[in-house]
């Protein structure tokens, strides 16, 4: 649309899959008297991370699919108009119809984006519960402008490390269940985190393999990232909102994907998420 276009974000760019996009984007944007800012996919816009600074100060645009980027209304954070469904799949799918409606089209590049996105955010299409017409109508226009679906099965699964495999073993054999099998809970202790590092996580994977066991409808990976502090996440099947469990605990997320960050370490949170689930199954 002839504007001038700066890319920001303060990563991590530890997933294989991204890895190679980080050279685009900058931790450190350049701000100049009459940008607009446009913040897509956080639900509040301390997700922003580093770029909060640098951002504040400008008009600003949110493109969202989180439940709750209502925080941007309620903390009164947002300075321009907010584009939120949390029904929608993937951000991407918002990116695609906005697109669609300034009677715009995605050129290859952007579809093979746009595709992207919508792969990464339905696990490639496994979690598709509602709007799935729509949802697949649009893959295929995407794909049709020049998605290829199997370099983008092969970008999001494939170059995993020899590591990645072996802490996904950690993890899986201290894994156990809650609540008459419903939940399993598991975590990556401190050494592990520094001996294999962002680069040997395969969230996607450990989820896929853990949602696969008879009975289970809710998952959580606690993470000690340091000794003060634990990154959860959490996963669900329709049945329960972890979403709201996550936000609860001062995170956030879907109805099915979530996660947070919190001061503490395993042992003592263990208890209180427990705690926090056990309304959702008694």
């Amino acid at each position: 649309m002839g504007k001038e276009a700066v890319l920001c974000s303060s990563g991590p760019f530890k997933r294989t899959e991204i890895l190679d996009y980080e050279s685009l984007f900058t931790t450190k944007p350049p701000t100049v008297e009459g940008d607009r800012v446009i913040v897509l996919d956080c639900s509040t816009f301390e997700r922003t991370g580093d770029l909060e600074v640098y951002l504040k100060g400008y008009p600003r645009a949110f493109i969202d699919h989180h439940e709750s980027g209502n925080d941007f209304r309620a903390s009164g954070s947002e300075t321009g108009p907010i584009l939120l469904d949390d029904k929608a799949p993937s951000t991407t799918f918002l990116v695609y119809k906005l697109i669609i409606a300034l009677d715009l089209v995605p050129n290859k590049e952007e579809a093979e984006f746009l595709f992207f996105g919508l792969c990464t955010d339905t696990g490639f299409f496994r979690h598709v519960s509602r709007r799935g017409e729509e949802i697949f109508n649009i893959a295929a226009h995407l794909i049709a402008l020049g998605a290829n679906p199997k370099n983008a099965f092969a970008a999001i699964h494939g170059g995993k490390s020899l590591d990645s495999r072996k802490l996904i073993g950690h993890i899986l054999i201290r894994a156990e269940p809650h609540f008459d099998g419903k939940l399993i809970l598991s975590y990556e202790k401190l050494e592990e985190t520094k001996q294999y590092g962002l680069e040997g996580r395969d969230t996607d994977s450990l989820y896929q393999i853990l949602q696969n066991v008879k009975g289970v409808e809710a998952i959580v990976i606690i993470r000690q990232e340091s000794p003060e502090y634990c990154t959860v996440g959490f996963r669900s099947r329709d049945s329960v909102d972890v979403g709201r469990i996550a936000h609860s605990f001062g995170g956030g997320g879907h109805r099915n994907a979530a996660g947070l960050k919190i001061n503490g370490t395993i042992d003592l949170l263990i208890p209180e998420i427990l705690s926090a689930f056990e309304k959702e199954f008694n």
